[in-house]
């Protein structure tokens, strides 16, 4: 798969025995900087240039599957896609992935699911987030947890005691931290490695209050975000400019409005309705030590780990529960979560294309 971030195609290989999963290999493949600076531009290209993106992404995708393989032979390939567009308020509610799976089997030899969110959509449902899945399958016979990711957007499971209770998105993962390190260094910078800047400045906190009246916090779940919702124009209206010097002070405050999100939304929509014994973290954000700094302060008591824990590296949960929706899809079996999504009911998502 490739989040919200666009920072490539993150690869995992995952072997399956029954309800057991061992990730096997995982590693991110970065795209080229022409590559990337197209996927960030997507919204905006015009047909013939967002036709040629899908085949590209196709590309990519399937050579990442190859190279992660090393010559096994997978049963079907899991493909997220690269998100370009998402709008679950739309009329009608759209979305839209971009990777030909038809390149990928082309490429890798191997079958292909992907597309997994649009039959989620014609469903009623919003269509993310989809790992919820993943995480009833993995996680729901365990004690009541909360299943953090924070890619580019950030998005929560509850799960435990034999299901999975609810499941949204919280809001902002990195996305803004990125948009402004590469606002201020003229993309020089992409992501702030480890909170080092974050780390140096001063978070604002009358701006992360101002932040924290965007509508979405107080929509009721199930509820998901494109990364357009607290994207580049966001961050204009709270920072006009965003210089070198003033980016550490920029992104100890966009920080801290990450984590304050995480926490309020689960101080609004979780806490009050379930006793929750831990926090697990995934993704990019739980590399990020300035974060999980907050986050523990936020959410104390209630203790914080990482996936890495449960055998998922951090980096590799979303790409394996995209493994997990391909090889349910390839079974015929269901892979939906309608209380994350709220689909009308189970269905099979995912498009099937033959090796």
């Amino acid at each position: 798969m490739s989040g919200t971030s666009a920072d490539g195609v993150t690869a995992a290989l995952v072997d399956f025995q029954g309800k057991r999963l061992k990730v096997l290999r995982c590693r991110t493949y970065p795209y080229g900087p022409a590559l990337r600076r197209r996927v960030l531009a997507a919204p905006g290209l015009s047909a013939a240039e967002l036709s040629r993106l899908k085949f590209e992404l196709g590309d990519a995708f399937g050579r990442a599957a190859v190279r992660i393989a090393q010559g096994r032979k997978a049963a079907v390939i899991g493909s997220h896609g690269q998100t370009v567009w998402h709008g679950p308020d739309a009329s009608p509610p759209n979305t839209l992935q971009l990777a030909e799976p038809c390149v990928i089997a082309e490429r890798a030899g191997t079958p292909v699911a992907a597309d997994f969110r649009t039959r989620d959509m014609a469903a009623g449902g919003e269509g993310a987030p989809l790992v919820p899945a993943f995480d009833e399958f993995r996680f729901a016979a365990g004690p009541l947890r909360c299943l953090q990711n924070i890619g580019g957007i950030g998005n929560v499971s509850v799960t435990g005691q034999g299901r999975l209770w609810t499941a949204f998105d919280t809001g902002p993962g990195n996305c803004l931290m990125d948009e402004a390190a590469r606002q201020a260094t003229a993309c020089r910078l992409h992501m702030d490695k480890d909170g080092r800047l974050a780390r140096r400045g001063r978070p604002d906190e009358r701006l992360v209050a101002r932040m924290m009246g965007h509508a979405f916090f107080k929509r009721k779940p199930p509820k998901s975000l494109d990364k357009g919702s607290f994207g580049a124009a966001f961050l204009s209206r709270y920072f006009k400019r965003i210089t070198p010097a003033q980016l550490p002070d920029v992104l100890a405050t966009l920080n801290l409005f990450t984590a304050r999100s995480i926490a309020e939304s689960y101080r609004r929509f979780i806490l009050p309705r379930h006793n929750i014994r831990e926090v697990v973290l995934s993704g990019g954000g739980a590399l990020n030590p300035v974060l999980i700094e907050h986050l523990c302060r936020l959410l104390s008591p209630v203790p914080v780990m990482t996936s890495e824990r449960f055998g998922l590296p951090v980096m590799a949960k979303e790409a394996a529960a995209f493994a997990w929706l391909g090889l349910r899809a390839l079974q015929g079996r269901t892979n939906n979560c309608p209380q994350a999504t709220g689909a009308r009911g189970r269905r099979i998502l995912g498009k099937v294309v033959p090796a």
